[in-house]
């Protein structure tokens, strides 16, 4: 009997030993609903609320090529999670290896955005599932036959139906991947850590020195990026040339004050997203400050936010020095975001 109650307190022993390890070992990633200090709360459209079984075939969808006409590509092939979920070229390749138009969007925080594209003519994520699929330069597919596809695979008829109680089917494909990509929040950069979290060592005096010039009347960044997610989502020109090959919202409106005026991008984890602006024209964030320090070219639809600047290096390197703050490695790293 005492052997018997030996081994068992040895096994006990080790036993918690190993759960104390893993606990301390295991990287703290949020959960997949968490909510980041500072961040409002996600509202899920009725009847795509958020389920893991939803969540999960959204992933599946989102790094598989099937989605593309020649299944070469998938979601993931212009929008890497180590990236942002961005791309590192001034335009993606699509199926056939064509050129894409514009530069790819991260993805981080799209539950927040009340409309998509650089044009922001499309108002639902479930809807912007579909602009990929049907573009010639990217997956150049249609999602009838995307269904006819996953059809004729197992595993996906029976995660559809336990996801939605149906088979793979149009619904299924737009609800689901846009579950996943809603799930994508981005909101624990050394930042956030200072400003919410009460770490006064989270930044440098460097990156505190930009932090204030940023949200100063000096530089009027915060005027379009402000908020939690660094952007205001208002469409302008920011004068990054003088004539545009791309008309911008213009495409969809029609309307000439539109014309060359592009979406505010969120500055979130901004220093893995290069090359920048809608054309991918501009390939690193000290290009990004010179440009904005310059006031830009002399465009009939510019913001009459930009101005010339006149920053000192020193005080340059400080901004970049606080956009790069806005990394979030715990966002990036997290293995629930990639394969």
């Amino acid at each position: 009997m005492r052997i018997i109650l030996i081994l068992i307190s040895v096994v006990l022993l080790f036993g918690c030993q190993k759960d104390v390890e893993i606990e301390e070992e295991a990287p703290q990633f949020p959960r997949l609903t968490e909510i980041p200090e500072g961040f409002p709360e996600i509202e899920y459209p009725e009847g795509n609320e958020f389920t893991y079984e939803r969540w999960a075939l959204g992933k599946k969808l989102f790094f598989d090529p099937v989605l593309s006409a020649d299944s070469s590509i998938s979601c993931a092939s212009c929008h890497s999670p180590a990236l942002g979920f961005s791309d590192d070229k001034e335009f993606s390749f699509g199926v056939e290896e064509r050129i894409g138009t514009r530069n790819s969007s991260p993805l981080a925080n799209l539950a927040y955005h009340p409309y998509f594209t650089r044009e922001g003519g499309i108002p639902t994520l479930e809807m912007q599932i579909l602009v990929p699929i049907q573009e010639h330069n990217e997956f150049d597919f249609n999602i009838l036959l995307i269904a006819e596809r996953l059809k004729q695979i197992p595993s996906y008829v029976e995660q559809a139906q336990k996801a939605y109680g149906r088979e793979p089917d149009a619904f299924v494909i737009t609800r689901s991947l846009s579950c996943f990509e809603r799930s994508l929040i981005s909101g624990n950069s050394r930042y956030d850590q200072y400003q919410f979290q009460n770490d006064n060592q989270a930044l440098t005096i460097q990156e505190r020195r930009g932090m204030d010039l940023f949200f100063s009347e000096k530089t009027n960044c915060s005027k379009c990026h402000g908020g939690f997610n660094f952007t205001d989502y208002s469409f302008q020109n920011n004068g990054l040339y003088q004539s545009y090959a791309d008309e911008g919202r213009y495409r969809l409106t029609g309307e000439e004050q539109d014309r060359a005026t592009f979406k505010v991008p969120s500055l979130r984890n901004i220093a893995l997203t290069a090359p920048y602006m809608h054309d991918g024209s501009v390939v690193s964030l000290e290009g990004v400050i010179e440009h904005y320090n310059s006031g830009g070219e002399a465009h009939p639809n510019r913001s009459e936010k930009l101005q010339m600047l006149s920053l000192s290096t020193q005080e340059k390197e400080d901004l970049v020095a606080f956009l790069r703050s806005l990394t979030d490695e715990t966002f990036i790293k997290n293995p629930l975001f990639s394969l």
